[in-house]
Protein backbone atom coordinates (compact mmCIF):
# COMPACT_ATOMS: atom_id res chain seq x y z
CA UNK A 1 0.00 0.00 0.00
CA UNK A 2 1.52 3.33 -1.10
CA UNK A 3 0.04 5.47 1.66
CA UNK A 4 -1.85 4.65 4.82
CA UNK A 5 -4.19 7.67 4.64
CA UNK A 6 -5.08 10.11 1.86
CA UNK A 7 -6.42 13.52 2.90
CA UNK A 8 -8.31 15.75 0.46
CA UNK A 9 -7.69 19.42 1.23
CA UNK A 10 -4.64 21.31 2.52
CA UNK A 11 -6.51 23.82 4.62
CA UNK A 12 -5.97 24.06 8.38
CA UNK A 13 -8.04 20.90 9.02
CA UNK A 14 -6.25 18.68 6.53
CA UNK A 15 -2.84 19.98 7.58
CA UNK A 16 -3.45 19.35 11.28
CA UNK A 17 -4.78 15.87 10.56
CA UNK A 18 -1.74 15.03 8.43
CA UNK A 19 0.63 16.15 11.18
CA UNK A 20 -1.24 14.16 13.82
CA UNK A 21 -1.12 11.02 11.72
CA UNK A 22 2.61 11.29 11.11
CA UNK A 23 3.36 12.03 14.74
CA UNK A 24 1.45 8.82 15.52
CA UNK A 25 3.46 6.79 12.99
CA UNK A 26 1.04 6.76 10.05
CA UNK A 27 1.96 8.03 6.61
CA UNK A 28 -0.38 10.54 4.99
CA UNK A 29 -0.58 12.28 1.64
CA UNK A 30 -2.49 15.55 1.38
CA UNK A 31 -4.03 16.36 -2.02
CA UNK A 32 -4.87 20.01 -2.64
CA UNK A 33 -6.51 21.09 -5.90
CA UNK A 34 -5.13 24.65 -5.64
CA UNK A 35 -1.65 25.05 -7.10
CA UNK A 36 -0.87 27.79 -4.57
CA UNK A 37 -2.05 28.65 -1.09
CA UNK A 38 -5.04 31.00 -1.04
CA UNK A 39 -3.74 34.26 0.42
CA UNK A 40 -7.27 35.43 1.24
CA UNK A 41 -8.19 34.72 4.85
CA UNK A 42 -11.84 34.05 5.51
CA UNK A 43 -10.97 32.69 8.96
CA UNK A 44 -9.31 35.20 11.27
CA UNK A 45 -9.93 34.04 14.84
CA UNK A 46 -7.99 31.40 16.75
CA UNK A 47 -9.96 30.37 19.83
CA UNK A 48 -8.67 29.24 23.24
CA UNK A 49 -9.33 25.53 22.73
CA UNK A 50 -7.42 25.58 19.44
CA UNK A 51 -4.50 27.28 21.19
CA UNK A 52 -4.57 24.46 23.73
CA UNK A 53 -4.48 21.92 20.90
CA UNK A 54 -1.46 23.71 19.40
CA UNK A 55 0.21 23.81 22.82
CA UNK A 56 -0.28 20.06 23.22
CA UNK A 57 2.21 19.66 20.34
CA UNK A 58 4.42 22.53 21.54
CA UNK A 59 3.92 24.71 18.45
CA UNK A 60 1.79 27.53 19.89
CA UNK A 61 4.54 30.15 20.24
CA UNK A 62 4.60 31.48 16.64
CA UNK A 63 0.83 31.94 16.80
CA UNK A 64 1.09 33.81 20.09
CA UNK A 65 3.91 35.97 18.77
CA UNK A 66 2.21 36.99 15.54
CA UNK A 67 -1.47 37.04 16.50
CA UNK A 68 -3.29 40.03 17.97
CA UNK A 69 -4.74 38.98 21.36
CA UNK A 70 -8.30 40.03 22.13
CA UNK A 71 -9.80 39.59 25.62
CA UNK A 72 -13.10 38.23 24.45
CA UNK A 73 -15.58 37.62 21.70
CA UNK A 74 -19.16 38.27 20.86
CA UNK A 75 -22.44 36.44 20.65
CA UNK A 76 -24.66 37.79 17.89
CA UNK A 77 -22.78 41.13 18.04
CA UNK A 78 -24.61 41.97 21.26
CA UNK A 79 -23.53 45.13 23.03
CA UNK A 80 -22.29 43.14 26.03
CA UNK A 81 -19.24 41.29 24.75
CA UNK A 82 -18.19 37.94 26.15
CA UNK A 83 -15.30 38.12 28.60
CA UNK A 84 -12.93 35.22 27.89
CA UNK A 85 -10.63 36.27 30.72
CA UNK A 86 -12.92 34.38 33.10
CA UNK A 87 -12.33 31.08 31.31
CA UNK A 88 -10.31 28.28 32.88
CA UNK A 89 -7.56 28.09 30.28
CA UNK A 90 -3.92 28.98 29.82
CA UNK A 91 -5.16 31.03 26.86
CA UNK A 92 -8.17 33.05 28.08
CA UNK A 93 -8.43 35.15 24.92
CA UNK A 94 -8.76 34.90 21.17
CA UNK A 95 -6.07 35.65 18.61
CA UNK A 96 -6.66 37.60 15.41
CA UNK A 97 -4.42 35.90 12.85
CA UNK A 98 -5.18 35.63 9.12
CA UNK A 99 -5.99 32.14 7.93
CA UNK A 100 -3.28 32.32 5.27
CA UNK A 101 -0.65 32.68 7.99
CA UNK A 102 -2.28 30.00 10.11
CA UNK A 103 -2.11 27.65 7.13
CA UNK A 104 1.52 28.54 6.51
CA UNK A 105 2.44 27.71 10.11
CA UNK A 106 0.41 24.49 10.09
CA UNK A 107 1.90 23.41 6.77
CA UNK A 108 5.40 23.85 8.18
CA UNK A 109 4.39 21.72 11.16
CA UNK A 110 2.89 19.03 8.90
CA UNK A 111 5.96 18.91 6.65
CA UNK A 112 8.30 18.81 9.66
CA UNK A 113 6.24 15.89 10.94
CA UNK A 114 6.78 14.05 7.66
CA UNK A 115 3.56 14.64 5.71
CA UNK A 116 3.59 14.90 1.93
CA UNK A 117 1.53 17.73 0.42
CA UNK A 118 0.74 17.66 -3.29
CA UNK A 119 -0.66 20.89 -4.70
CA UNK A 120 -2.51 20.95 -8.02
CA UNK A 121 -3.81 17.42 -7.33
CA UNK A 122 -7.58 16.91 -7.09
CA UNK A 123 -9.52 13.89 -5.85
CA UNK A 124 -11.72 12.76 -8.75
CA UNK A 125 -13.31 9.77 -7.05
CA UNK A 126 -12.55 6.53 -5.26
CA UNK A 127 -13.29 2.83 -5.16
CA UNK A 128 -13.67 1.21 -1.76
CA UNK A 129 -12.46 -2.34 -1.17
CA UNK A 130 -12.88 -4.59 1.90
CA UNK A 131 -9.47 -3.62 3.29
CA UNK A 132 -8.51 -0.45 1.43
CA UNK A 133 -9.66 2.41 -0.78
CA UNK A 134 -8.28 3.33 -4.21
CA UNK A 135 -8.32 7.10 -4.72
CA UNK A 136 -8.45 8.47 -8.26
CA UNK A 137 -6.51 11.71 -8.60
CA UNK A 138 -6.27 14.32 -11.35
CA UNK A 139 -2.77 15.79 -11.20
CA UNK A 140 -0.69 18.16 -13.35
CA UNK A 141 0.63 15.20 -15.37
CA UNK A 142 -2.69 13.42 -15.75
CA UNK A 143 -4.86 10.96 -13.86
CA UNK A 144 -3.41 8.38 -11.47
CA UNK A 145 -4.44 6.25 -8.49
CA UNK A 146 -3.33 5.91 -4.87
CA UNK A 147 -4.11 2.90 -2.68
CA UNK A 148 -4.75 3.79 0.95
CA UNK A 149 -6.30 2.45 4.11
CA UNK A 150 -8.65 5.44 4.51
CA UNK A 151 -9.67 8.62 2.68
CA UNK A 152 -10.55 11.74 4.66
CA UNK A 153 -12.46 14.64 3.10
CA UNK A 154 -11.19 17.95 4.48
CA UNK A 155 -12.14 19.61 1.20
CA UNK A 156 -14.70 22.19 2.27
CA UNK A 157 -18.41 22.73 1.92
CA UNK A 158 -18.39 21.59 -1.72
CA UNK A 159 -16.57 18.39 -0.73
CA UNK A 160 -15.92 16.03 -3.63
CA UNK A 161 -15.22 13.26 -1.12
CA UNK A 162 -18.55 13.71 0.65
CA UNK A 163 -20.47 13.77 -2.63
CA UNK A 164 -18.65 10.72 -4.02
CA UNK A 165 -19.36 8.82 -0.80
CA UNK A 166 -23.06 9.62 -1.07
CA UNK A 167 -23.17 11.18 2.39
CA UNK A 168 -26.22 13.42 2.74
CA UNK A 169 -25.66 17.07 3.70
CA UNK A 170 -29.07 18.28 4.89
CA UNK A 171 -29.76 21.75 6.22
CA UNK A 172 -31.27 25.13 5.41
CA UNK A 173 -30.84 27.45 2.43
CA UNK A 174 -29.28 30.93 2.77
CA UNK A 175 -31.45 33.84 3.89
CA UNK A 176 -28.89 36.61 4.36
CA UNK A 177 -25.63 37.81 2.79
CA UNK A 178 -22.88 39.06 5.06
CA UNK A 179 -19.87 40.97 3.75
CA UNK A 180 -16.27 41.57 4.72
CA UNK A 181 -13.56 44.02 3.81
CA UNK A 182 -9.87 43.67 4.62
CA UNK A 183 -8.68 47.26 4.25
CA UNK A 184 -6.27 49.85 5.56
CA UNK A 185 -7.88 52.37 7.95
CA UNK A 186 -6.47 55.83 8.54
CA UNK A 187 -8.71 56.35 11.59
CA UNK A 188 -9.31 52.89 13.07
CA UNK A 189 -11.70 52.62 16.02
CA UNK A 190 -10.57 51.11 19.32
CA UNK A 191 -10.08 47.31 19.34
CA UNK A 192 -13.34 45.47 19.95
CA UNK A 193 -15.44 48.06 18.11
CA UNK A 194 -18.91 46.99 17.03
CA UNK A 195 -22.15 48.72 16.06
CA UNK A 196 -25.72 47.49 15.94
CA UNK A 197 -28.85 49.44 15.10
CA UNK A 198 -31.66 49.79 12.57
CA UNK A 199 -29.05 50.55 9.89
CA UNK A 200 -27.27 47.21 10.37
CA UNK A 201 -24.46 45.49 12.24
CA UNK A 202 -20.75 46.20 11.93
CA UNK A 203 -17.60 44.84 13.54
CA UNK A 204 -14.02 46.06 13.07
CA UNK A 205 -11.14 43.75 13.97
CA UNK A 206 -7.42 44.63 13.86
CA UNK A 207 -5.22 42.25 11.86
CA UNK A 208 -1.44 41.94 11.68
CA UNK A 209 0.28 44.10 9.08
CA UNK A 210 -1.72 47.29 9.62
CA UNK A 211 -4.90 45.90 8.03
CA UNK A 212 -8.37 45.86 9.61
CA UNK A 213 -11.27 43.58 8.83
CA UNK A 214 -14.77 45.02 8.64
CA UNK A 215 -17.67 42.58 8.67
CA UNK A 216 -21.30 43.54 8.52
CA UNK A 217 -24.91 43.04 7.51
CA UNK A 218 -27.50 45.70 6.66
CA UNK A 219 -31.26 45.34 6.11
CA UNK A 220 -30.57 45.43 2.37
CA UNK A 221 -28.48 42.28 2.79
CA UNK A 222 -31.46 40.22 3.97
CA UNK A 223 -31.75 38.68 0.54
CA UNK A 224 -30.95 35.52 -1.38
CA UNK A 225 -30.24 37.39 -4.62
CA UNK A 226 -26.50 37.28 -5.22
CA UNK A 227 -25.30 40.73 -6.35
CA UNK A 228 -21.65 39.81 -6.86
CA UNK A 229 -18.71 40.81 -4.70
CA UNK A 230 -19.04 44.21 -3.02
CA UNK A 231 -17.18 47.32 -4.09
CA UNK A 232 -15.18 49.54 -1.77
CA UNK A 233 -17.58 52.43 -2.41
CA UNK A 234 -20.55 50.24 -1.46
CA UNK A 235 -18.98 49.15 1.82
CA UNK A 236 -17.77 52.67 2.55
CA UNK A 237 -21.35 53.95 2.25
CA UNK A 238 -22.69 51.16 4.46
CA UNK A 239 -20.03 51.81 7.09
CA UNK A 240 -20.76 55.55 7.15
CA UNK A 241 -24.50 54.85 7.53
CA UNK A 242 -23.81 52.78 10.63
CA UNK A 243 -20.72 54.31 12.24
CA UNK A 244 -20.91 57.86 10.90
CA UNK A 245 -17.38 57.42 9.55
CA UNK A 246 -15.65 55.21 7.01
CA UNK A 247 -12.56 55.21 9.27
CA UNK A 248 -10.51 56.40 6.29
CA UNK A 249 -10.68 53.02 4.52
CA UNK A 250 -8.55 52.48 1.44
CA UNK A 251 -6.26 49.94 -0.28
CA UNK A 252 -8.59 46.92 -0.03
CA UNK A 253 -6.85 43.56 0.24
CA UNK A 254 -10.05 41.54 -0.10
CA UNK A 255 -13.77 42.31 -0.45
CA UNK A 256 -16.23 39.44 -0.28
CA UNK A 257 -19.77 38.27 0.51
CA UNK A 258 -20.95 35.06 2.14
CA UNK A 259 -24.30 33.49 3.02
CA UNK A 260 -25.82 31.69 5.98
CA UNK A 261 -26.56 28.31 4.39
CA UNK A 262 -26.39 25.82 7.26
CA UNK A 263 -25.82 22.10 6.74
CA UNK A 264 -24.53 19.12 8.69
CA UNK A 265 -23.31 15.83 7.23
CA UNK A 266 -25.58 12.93 8.08
CA UNK A 267 -22.56 10.90 9.13
CA UNK A 268 -18.88 11.70 9.64
CA UNK A 269 -17.86 8.17 8.67
CA UNK A 270 -19.01 5.84 5.95
CA UNK A 271 -16.81 2.76 5.75
CA UNK A 272 -13.29 3.88 4.91
CA UNK A 273 -14.37 7.44 4.12
CA UNK A 274 -14.37 10.13 6.81
CA UNK A 275 -15.18 13.84 6.88
CA UNK A 276 -13.81 16.72 8.94
CA UNK A 277 -14.14 20.50 9.03
CA UNK A 278 -16.30 22.31 6.49
CA UNK A 279 -16.84 19.09 4.57
CA UNK A 280 -18.86 17.96 7.59
CA UNK A 281 -20.51 21.22 8.66
CA UNK A 282 -21.41 24.50 6.93
CA UNK A 283 -22.67 27.59 8.75
CA UNK A 284 -22.57 31.39 8.94
CA UNK A 285 -19.15 32.44 10.31
CA UNK A 286 -20.54 33.98 13.49
CA UNK A 287 -17.87 34.29 16.14
CA UNK A 288 -15.13 32.91 13.89
CA UNK A 289 -15.56 29.35 15.15
CA UNK A 290 -15.57 27.31 11.92
CA UNK A 291 -11.84 26.77 11.40
CA UNK A 292 -11.42 26.08 15.10
CA UNK A 293 -14.09 23.39 15.20
CA UNK A 294 -12.51 21.84 12.11
CA UNK A 295 -9.06 21.66 13.70
CA UNK A 296 -10.68 20.12 16.77
CA UNK A 297 -12.39 17.56 14.49
CA UNK A 298 -8.93 16.66 13.18
CA UNK A 299 -7.51 16.43 16.71
CA UNK A 300 -10.27 13.97 17.63
CA UNK A 301 -9.91 11.93 14.44
CA UNK A 302 -6.13 11.85 14.05
CA UNK A 303 -5.19 9.59 16.95
CA UNK A 304 -8.20 7.32 16.46
CA UNK A 305 -7.39 6.81 12.80
CA UNK A 306 -3.72 6.22 13.56
CA UNK A 307 -4.52 3.73 16.33
CA UNK A 308 -6.85 1.88 13.95
CA UNK A 309 -4.30 1.74 11.12
CA UNK A 310 -1.51 0.63 13.44
CA UNK A 311 -3.64 -1.94 15.19
CA UNK A 312 -3.67 -0.75 18.80
CA UNK A 313 -7.14 0.78 18.84
CA UNK A 314 -9.78 -0.63 21.19
CA UNK A 315 -12.86 -2.03 19.48
CA UNK A 316 -15.14 0.70 18.12
CA UNK A 317 -12.65 3.52 18.59
CA UNK A 318 -12.94 4.89 15.05
CA UNK A 319 -16.74 4.83 15.23
CA UNK A 320 -16.50 7.09 18.28
CA UNK A 321 -15.29 9.89 16.00
CA UNK A 322 -18.81 10.39 14.63
CA UNK A 323 -20.38 9.71 18.02
CA UNK A 324 -18.30 12.44 19.67
CA UNK A 325 -17.96 15.07 16.96
CA UNK A 326 -21.34 14.97 15.19
CA UNK A 327 -23.10 16.38 18.30
CA UNK A 328 -20.50 19.16 18.36
CA UNK A 329 -21.34 19.94 14.74
CA UNK A 330 -25.05 19.93 15.53
CA UNK A 331 -24.51 22.37 18.37
CA UNK A 332 -22.30 24.52 16.13
CA UNK A 333 -24.97 24.84 13.44
CA UNK A 334 -27.71 25.56 15.99
CA UNK A 335 -25.60 28.22 17.71
CA UNK A 336 -24.79 29.80 14.36
CA UNK A 337 -28.47 30.02 13.41
CA UNK A 338 -29.26 31.63 16.77
CA UNK A 339 -26.56 34.26 16.24
CA UNK A 340 -27.78 35.03 12.74
CA UNK A 341 -31.25 35.68 14.20
CA UNK A 342 -29.75 38.17 16.68
CA UNK A 343 -27.48 39.75 14.08
CA UNK A 344 -30.38 40.46 11.72
CA UNK A 345 -32.92 41.65 14.31
CA UNK A 346 -33.12 45.20 12.97
CA UNK A 347 -36.79 45.95 13.68
CA UNK A 348 -38.01 47.41 17.04
CA UNK A 349 -39.05 43.99 18.36
CA UNK A 350 -35.66 42.52 17.50
CA UNK A 351 -33.83 45.46 19.05
CA UNK A 352 -35.77 44.95 22.29
CA UNK A 353 -34.83 41.27 22.33
CA UNK A 354 -31.19 42.12 21.77
CA UNK A 355 -31.27 44.72 24.53
CA UNK A 356 -32.69 42.23 27.02
CA UNK A 357 -30.24 39.49 26.10
CA UNK A 358 -27.31 41.92 26.32
CA UNK A 359 -28.50 43.10 29.73
CA UNK A 360 -28.64 39.51 30.99
CA UNK A 361 -25.09 38.78 29.83
CA UNK A 362 -23.81 41.84 31.68
CA UNK A 363 -25.76 41.02 34.84
CA UNK A 364 -25.20 37.27 35.00
CA UNK A 365 -21.56 36.14 34.96
CA UNK A 366 -22.78 32.55 34.69
CA UNK A 367 -24.46 33.34 31.36
CA UNK A 368 -21.27 35.00 30.11
CA UNK A 369 -19.29 31.93 31.10
CA UNK A 370 -21.76 29.52 29.51
CA UNK A 371 -21.79 31.35 26.18
CA UNK A 372 -18.03 31.98 26.23
CA UNK A 373 -17.43 28.30 26.93
CA UNK A 374 -19.65 27.35 24.00
CA UNK A 375 -18.09 29.78 21.53
CA UNK A 376 -14.53 28.91 22.58
CA UNK A 377 -15.24 25.13 22.66
CA UNK A 378 -13.69 24.91 26.12
CA UNK A 379 -16.89 23.30 27.40
CA UNK A 380 -16.86 20.38 24.98
CA UNK A 381 -17.02 17.13 26.92
CA UNK A 382 -17.55 13.67 25.46
CA UNK A 383 -19.93 11.11 26.98
CA UNK A 384 -18.21 8.17 28.63
CA UNK A 385 -19.21 5.06 30.53
CA UNK A 386 -17.18 5.99 33.59
CA UNK A 387 -19.04 8.37 35.87
CA UNK A 388 -16.06 10.26 37.30
CA UNK A 389 -16.61 14.03 37.14
CA UNK A 390 -13.49 14.61 35.00
CA UNK A 391 -13.97 11.92 32.36
CA UNK A 392 -14.80 13.24 28.89
CA UNK A 393 -13.70 16.77 29.73
CA UNK A 394 -10.52 18.32 28.39
CA UNK A 395 -7.48 18.22 30.65
CA UNK A 396 -7.68 21.89 31.57
CA UNK A 397 -4.60 22.29 33.73
CA UNK A 398 -1.76 23.91 31.71
CA UNK A 399 0.91 21.51 32.96
CA UNK A 400 -1.01 18.61 31.41
CA UNK A 401 -0.71 20.08 27.91
CA UNK A 402 3.04 19.54 27.77
CA UNK A 403 2.61 15.86 28.68
CA UNK A 404 0.31 14.97 25.77
CA UNK A 405 1.53 12.67 22.99
CA UNK A 406 0.03 12.02 19.55
CA UNK A 407 0.68 8.28 19.51
CA UNK A 408 -0.74 7.15 22.82
CA UNK A 409 -2.26 7.87 26.20
CA UNK A 410 -0.66 9.72 29.09
CA UNK A 411 -1.22 8.58 32.67
CA UNK A 412 -0.62 11.39 35.14
CA UNK A 413 0.23 9.99 38.58
CA UNK A 414 -0.91 12.45 41.23
CA UNK A 415 -0.73 10.03 44.14
CA UNK A 416 2.74 10.88 45.41
CA UNK A 417 3.35 7.13 45.63
CA UNK A 418 6.96 7.27 44.54
CA UNK A 419 6.58 6.22 40.93
CA UNK A 420 4.99 2.82 41.53
CA UNK A 421 2.80 3.35 38.45
CA UNK A 422 5.78 3.74 36.11
CA UNK A 423 5.73 -0.01 35.40
CA UNK A 424 2.55 0.55 33.36
CA UNK A 425 4.45 2.51 30.68
CA UNK A 426 4.47 0.92 27.25
CA UNK A 427 4.56 1.73 23.51
CA UNK A 428 1.27 3.67 23.68
CA UNK A 429 1.19 4.71 27.31
CA UNK A 430 3.42 7.24 29.05
CA UNK A 431 3.43 7.69 32.81
CA UNK A 432 4.30 11.01 34.43
CA UNK A 433 4.38 11.94 38.08
CA UNK A 434 3.01 15.33 39.06
CA UNK A 435 2.10 17.23 42.17
CA UNK A 436 -1.46 16.79 43.43
CA UNK A 437 -3.71 19.05 41.37
CA UNK A 438 -6.69 21.24 42.12
CA UNK A 439 -8.91 18.57 40.56
CA UNK A 440 -8.45 16.35 43.62
CA UNK A 441 -7.83 13.33 41.41
CA UNK A 442 -5.34 10.61 42.30
CA UNK A 443 -4.63 9.81 38.65
CA UNK A 444 -5.94 10.83 35.23
CA UNK A 445 -5.54 9.12 31.86
CA UNK A 446 -5.30 11.66 29.04
CA UNK A 447 -6.11 10.85 25.42
CA UNK A 448 -3.90 12.16 22.61
CA UNK A 449 -6.49 14.87 21.86
CA UNK A 450 -6.25 16.20 25.41
CA UNK A 451 -9.53 14.83 26.75
CA UNK A 452 -9.63 12.68 29.85
CA UNK A 453 -10.33 9.00 29.16
CA UNK A 454 -10.33 7.80 32.77
CA UNK A 455 -9.80 9.25 36.24
CA UNK A 456 -9.92 8.26 39.87
CA UNK A 457 -9.72 9.89 43.27
CA UNK A 458 -8.06 6.78 44.67
CA UNK A 459 -4.39 6.94 45.69
CA UNK A 460 -3.68 3.21 46.02
CA UNK A 461 -1.19 2.44 43.24
CA UNK A 462 -2.20 -1.20 42.93
CA UNK A 463 -5.87 -0.39 42.49
CA UNK A 464 -5.04 2.36 39.98
CA UNK A 465 -2.86 -0.01 37.97
CA UNK A 466 -5.68 -2.56 37.69
CA UNK A 467 -8.23 0.06 36.70
CA UNK A 468 -5.99 1.62 34.06
CA UNK A 469 -5.32 -1.79 32.54
CA UNK A 470 -9.07 -2.41 32.34
CA UNK A 471 -9.74 1.07 30.88
CA UNK A 472 -7.27 0.47 28.05
CA UNK A 473 -8.48 -3.04 27.23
Amino acid sequence: MDHHVVIAGAGPVGLWLAAELHLAGVRATVLEQRADRDERSRALTVHPRTLEVLASRRIEQPFLTEGVPLPGGHFGVLESRLDFRRLDSAFPYTLALPQARTEELLEAHAVDSGARILRGHRVAGFTEHPGSVTVTVDGPDGRYEIDAAYLVGCDGTRSVVRAAAGIAFPGTAPTVLGWLADVVLDRPPAPGYSYFGPEGTLMVVPMPGGVHRLVGITPADLTTTWPGDPTLDELRAKTIAMAGDDFGMHDPVWLSRYGDATRLAETYRKGRILLAGDAAHQHFPAGGVGMNVGIQDAANLGWKLAATVRGWAPAGLLDSYHAERHPVGARLTATSRAQVALMTAFDPVGLSLRGLFSELIAALPELNDRLAGRVSALDVAYPCAQAHRLVGQRAAEPEFLALSRADGYTLVDLTGAGGRLSALAGPHLSVHRAEPSRSGAGAVLIRPDGHIAWATDETDAGLIARQVTEALA
